[in-house]
């Protein structure tokens, strides 16, 4: 089996980097919790992400996402403000948002409808 066609397993989580315009897009594909998330993980190292780091991540294929997700993403916003930088959602499918909403976390992270409306400045 190909790695593409692993990433759409059930339980698998894959994450595709892109630069442009100087923020570096992650488009995430799967499910993000505990046994998963070290992919998503590794893309946001913030020694990696340019100075200032500006990321934004595509959820529009993320299926699923536990407290290992939100912990995750708590902590790569504060990574990223910590050196003048931000973090940005784009499509967040309804099911994640329920839960984004949930722990107030649409509250820290902005959320846009689309990839385009998260890269404008």
């Amino acid at each position: 089996m190909a790695d593409s066609d692993k990433a759409h397993e059930p339980g698998r989580l894959s994450v595709a980097s892109v630069a442009t315009s100087g923020i570096r897009v992650l488009a995430v594909t799967g499910d993000i919790d505990h046994h998963t998330a070290q992919p998503l993980h590794q893309a946001l190292d913030v020694t990696r992400l340019g100075s200032p780091p500006r990321v934004v991540i595509d959820m529009r294929q993320v299926t699923f996402m536990d407290s290992a997700g939100i912990n995750l993403l708590i902590a790569a916003r504060r990574a990223t403000t910590q050196r003048h930088g931000w973090l940005r959602l784009a499509g967040v499918p309804d099911s994640v948002m329920r839960t984004l909403r949930i722990v107030e976390l649409d509250t820290i992270i902005d959320c846009y409808p689309t990839l385009p409306d998260a890269l404008r400045p």
